[in-house]
C-alpha cells in the first residue's frame, strides 16, 4: 500500500529540461475534503495586458476563454465559481475541495494558481476617540508638515481628481467627508451592492473606523483638513467586519475603481506574503501601467528586513512607509528601593509634557492591575492617584491606558510580556513608563516585599526629528530586490475622521488618532492628487519619481541616517514635488545578485533623466557605495528642455572584497547648485532566506513518485533524494537537470533503491536545489510503503 503524507495528486508536466505550467502559489496539503478559496488567472491576457502588449482583447473572447476553462476545470474537481476578472486581471476566484486543488495543475489555460489569504488594514493598536468638545484643528498637524498649507496657498487642493479608498468602506455621511462623495459612491465587494459604508451594526469589536480615518486625511474638508480638501472620493469596500478581507474581494475593488475612473487608489491594507508576483501586487502594476496612481501601505512588521508584504511588494506602486513627527526625548528612572534597579525604563507615551514631568513631584503607591483590559483587572483595588503596573499583551496600549485612567490612576509603568523592546505610542491617555520583562518582574517581587511606592526621575533630553516608525515594514521585495516603502509620510497619532459607534443607537461622527502605515498612506495618495491637479498630463511613473526625488533624508534620534529599506527615498515634501524641474525614473535602483566567482563583473545599466522645465539642464553623476562596488558614467549628460535621455553606466563588483549580503549606496544627480538622491541596493549572493525550491505538487502516477518543483530563481543543481525518515540516510539521489532557468519542473522516481523497489518503510522525498554558494533540500512528502 503506497500513500503520501502531503499531496494527494499530480498533473503531467514536461520534463525537468522545460519548465512546467502553471505556477502554483499554494501550500495546500491536498488531503482535506474541506472547501478552499482560489484565484486562478488564465493565460489569456486580460484587457489591459493585451492593450499595453500591443494586441486586441474583447471582454467576449476573455469570457468564452474562461468559460471553456471553467468547464475543464469542472471536469476534474467540484467547484463554485465566486467572481470573474477580465479587465485588469484574467482569471476567476472559485471554491473548491482542497483535495483537488492540484488537478488545476491538469487544466490548459490556466497560468498560476494563488491563495485566497486573508487581507487586513495596517493601522496599529486602537484608535484614540478625540471628545469633538476639546478637539481643535491644531491637533491635525501632519498635512502642514509635509508641506499640504503651503500646496494650498499655491493654489492646489486636488479638484478635479478622483481618489479611490479601498478599504472597510467609509462613512461618507461624515460632516467633513460629505462634500466629496457624488451620487455614485462606490461599491460595497463584502454584500455585494452600492453603498460601501463602514460596518456600523453588529458587535461593537467588530464594527469598523479604518477606511474613514483614511478617507479623512486625504480629503477631509471641515473641522479638520485632508491633504487634497477638494479631491473626489469612491469607497470600496473590500473589507468586512473587524477590518479583514480576502484576496477575491481586493482584486475585484482595483478592476471596479480602474474601469470608475480613478485618477489614484489608496490601499491600506497587506497580508505578510513578501511577493512581487502575488496577485494584489500585480493587480497594481496594471492599474499603474493604465495610468492610476496605486499607493500602498508597507505594513506593520518591522523593524526587521524583509517584512514588507503584498500589495506593497508590488513592482510600480508606491509603496509608503510610516514615520512619527518630529517631538521632545525624555529619559526615566525609576525608584522603588535601595538596591534595586531598572536600567530598561523609558517613556512610552504621555498626554502632555505637563503631565509627564508632574510624575516627578513625589512618591506614590503603585497597585498591580495585571493585563489591565477589564474591569476585573482592578476590581476592589483602589487606583485614585496612584501608578498602575501592567503587562503588555491581549489589549492594545491605549485601551490600557484608558482602563487605568478611567479607574483614577495618573499614570502607569507597563513592563513587557517578552524579550525585547515595546514601541513608543505618543500620545496615550495618562503618562507611561516602559519596562523590559525582567524589570517587571523586579517590580511585581517589590509589592510582594511590601514595598508598594515608587518616584521617578524624568528629564528632557533633547528635540528629535522626524523618524520612522518602528512598527514600519521594511524591504527589499523578494525576487526583484528592490528597495521598499518607495517614500515614508507621517503615520504615528494621526488625527483624523471616523464615525463614533454605541451600542445604543445610530453612529455618530466624531475623530480619533490612530497610527500604522496605513495612516501613511493616504498622505502620499492626496499629495499625488495635488501633482496630478498641477500637472495633469503627468504619468503615474513622474508622479511617482517625483515624490521619490525630493523626499528629504530621514534621521533617528541618534543622527544617524535610516536604511533605504526602512525609509526609502525619504519623506515627502509635496509642494517640491510639485515645483521639481528634474525627474529621475526609477526611483530606486536595484543593481540585481552578484555571485562570488573570485573576480571583479561589470554589467551594463541606466537609467532616465527627464528636463521638465524651460531650460537646457548639464548633469554630473556621483554614486557612493562600498569600495567593492564602483559605478563608472560620463560626468556631463546634456538634457535639452522638456526632453529625456537615458543615463547608461556600467557597475563594476570585485565579489572577492565583499560578503554575501545587500550594499545600499546613493546616485547623486548635480545640476546648477541642486541635487536629486537615488537610493540604491546590490547583493553578493542569493539572501540566506531565500527559499530556493518550493513543491507545487507530489504524488503517485503510473507507479512512480512524481512531482512539480518551482526553483524561483534558477538552479545549478536540481535533484530529487531519497531519505529514511527515521535516520535521515540519504539512499538515493536522482539528477533532474543543471544550469536551469527560473520555473517550474517535474521530477520522478520509479521507487527503486539498488535496482529493486524499495522495501516496506518511510521514505521523505526531498528536493535538492544547488544555485553558487547555496544549496536547501526541500521536503515534498513522505512515502510509505507497506
Amino acid at each position: 500500500m503506497l500513500f503520501f503524507s502531503s499531496f494527494a495528486s499530480v498533473g503531467a508536466a514536461g520534463n525537468a529540461e522545460q519548465p512546467a505550467e502553471p505556477d502554483f502559489y499554494l501550500e495546500a496539503e491536498g488531503v482535506s475534503s474541506e472547501s478552499i478559496t482560489v484565484i486562478v488567472e488564465l493565460e489569456e491576457e486580460s484587457i489591459l495586458e493585451a492593450k499595453h502588449n500591443g494586441k486586441r482583447q474583447s471582454k467576449e473572447a476573455l469570457e468564452a476563454e474562461r468559460n471553456a476553462v471553467i468547464s475543464a476545470i469542472e471536469e476534474v474537481a467540484e467547484v463554485t465559481v465566486n467572481r470573474e476578472y477580465d479587465y485588469v486581471f484574467s482569471g476567476i476566484s472559485l471554491d473548491l475541495p482542497e483535495n483537488e486543488v492540484h488537478n488545476l495543475l491538469t487544466v490548459d489555460g490556466i497560468k498560476a494558481v494563488y491563495p485566497n489569504v486573508i487581507h487586513e488594514v495596517t493601522s496599529v493598536d486602537e484608535a484614540e476617540f478625540l471628545d469633538p468638545e476639546v478637539y481643535t484643528p491644531a491637533m491635525a498637524d501632519s498635512a502642514p508638515f509635509i508641506g499640504a498649507q503651503d500646496a494650498w496657498d499655491a493654489g492646489y487642493t486636488g479638484e478635479g481628481i478622483t481618489v479611490a479608498v479601498l478599504d472597510t468602506g467609509v462613512d461618507y455621511t461624515h460632516p467633513d467627508l460629505a462634500h466629496a462623495f457624488g451620487d455614485y459612491l462606490g461599491w460595497d465587494f463584502v454584500d455585494n451592492n452600492g453603498d460601501p459604508q463602514e460596518t456600523i451594526t453588529g458587535a461593537i469589536n467588530r464594527r469598523t473606523n479604518h477606511g474613514t480615518h483614511v478617507a479623512g486625511t486625504i480629503a477631509a474638508n471641515g473641522e479638520i483638513k485632508g491633504v487634497a480638501p477638494d479631491a473626489t472620493l469612491l469607497a470600496y469596500r473590500v473589507l468586512g467586519p473587524g477590518g479583514s478581507g480576502t484576496t477575491t474581494n481586493i482584486v475585484a475593488g482595483i478592476e471596479r475603481a480602474v474601469q470608475d475612473g480613478a485618477d489614484i487608489m489608496n490601499l491600506s491594507l497587506g497580508n505578510s506574503n513578501n511577493n512581487p508576483d502575488f496577485v494584489t501586487s500585480l493587480a497594481l502594476d496594471r492599474a499603474m501601467a493604465d495610468g492610476v496612481v496605486a499607493v500602498a501601505a508597507n505594513g506593520n512588521s518591522g523593524p526587521n528586513d524583509w517584512t514588507v508584504g503584498s500589495p506593497a511588494s508590488s513592482r510600480e506602486a508606491i509603496s509608503v512607509g510610516a514615520t512619527m513627527l518630529p517631538y521632545n526625548l525624555f529619559s526615566a528612572e525609576i525608584f522603588t528601593s535601595e538596591g534595586v534597579e531598572y536600567p530598561s525604563a523609558g517613556i512610552m507615551g504621555f498626554p502632555s509634557e505637563e503631565e509627564l514631568l508632574a510624575l516627578n513631584e513625589g512618591e506614590f503607591e503603585f497597585v498591580d492591575v495585571g493585563l489591565a483590559g477589564t474591569d476585573a483587572d482592578f476590581a476592589g483595588k483602589d487606583l485614585e492617584g496612584k501608578i498602575a503596573l501592567m503587562s503588555r499583551g491581549d489589549y492594545a496600549f491605549q485601551e490600557k491606558a484608558e482602563n487605568a485612567k478611567k479607574h483614577g490612576a495618573i499614570g502607569a509603568v507597563i513592563y513587557n510580556n517578552q524579550p525585547g523592546v515595546q514601541p513608543e505610542i505618543p500620545g496615550t491617555p495618562i503618562p507611561m513608563v516602559m519596562t523590559s520583562q525582567a524589570d517587571g518582574q523586579k517590580l511585581l517581587a517589590e509589592l510582594e516585599a511590601g514595598n508598594n511606592t515608587i518616584s521617578f526621575d524624568i528629564e528632557f533630553v533633547k528635540e528629535v526629528g522626524e523618524t520612522m516608525a518602528n512598527f514600519s515594514s521594511r524591504g527589499p521585495v523578494m525576487g526583484t530586490w528592490m528597495i521598499k516603502p518607495d517614500v515614508s509620510a507621517p503615520g504615528v497619532a494621526i488625527v483624523s475622521t471616523v464615525p463614533l459607534h454605541h451600542a445604543a443607537g445610530p453612529h455618530t461622527h466624531g475623530y480619533a488618532a490612530l497610527q500604522g502605515t496605513s495612516m501613511a498612506a493616504p498622505h502620499v495618495a492626496g499629495a499625488a492628487a495635488l501633482i496630478l491637479e498641477a500637472h495633469p498630463d503627468w504619468s503615474v511613473e513622474f508622479v511617482k519619481a517625483a515624490l521619490m526625488n525630493t523626499a528629504e533624508n530621514i534621521y533617528d534620534a541618534n543622527g544617524n541616517l535610516y536604511p533605504h529599506n526602512s525609509q526609502g527615498a525619504g519623506s515627502i515634501r509635496v509642494l517640491d514635488a510639485i515645483n521639481t524641474d528634474v525627474l529621475v525614473t526609477p526611483g530606486s535602483h536595484a543593481f540585481g545578485i552578484f555571485d562570488k566567482k573570485g573576480e571583479r563583473e561589470v554589467r551594463t545599466q541606466s537609467f532616465t533623466v527627464h528636463n521638465v522645465s524651460s531650460e537646457r539642464k548639464r548633469f554630473s553623476l556621483n554614486h557612493t557605495g562600498n569600495e567593492g562596488i564602483k559605478v563608472m558614467t560620463s560626468n556631463n549628460l546634456m538634457v535639452q528642455p522638456g526632453q529625456t535621455q537615458e543615463l547608461t553606466f556600467n557597475v563594476q563588483v570585485d565579489t572577492r572584497q565583499l560578503d554575501p549580503g545587500n550594499y545600499e549606496g546613493t546616485f547623486t544627480l548635480s545640476y546648477g547648485g541642486q541635487t536629486v538622491e537615488v537610493p540604491t541596493i546590490l547583493f553578493v549572493e542569493l539572501p540566506e532566506n531565500v527559499r530556493l525550491a518550493t513543491w507545487q505538487a507530489i504524488g503517485i502516477s503510473g507507479g512512480n513518485v512524481v512531482g512539480n518543483v518551482n526553483v524561483p530563481f534558477g538552479a545549478d543543481e536540481l535533484s530529487l533524494r531519497v531519505r529514511s525518515e527515521a535516520t535521515g540516510e540519504l539512499l538515493r539521489e536522482i539528477p533532474q537537470g543543471t544550469s536551469l532557468s527560473a520555473g517550474t519542473y517535474f521530477v520522478s522516481w520509479d521507487q527503486t533503491l539498488n535496482g529493486e523497489l524499495a522495501p516496506a518503510g518511510r521514505y521523505q522525498i526531498i528536493a535538492y536545489v544547488k544555485r553558487g554558494s547555496s544549496e536547501m533540500e526541500v521536503l515534498g512528502g513522505t512515502l510509505t510503503r507497506n
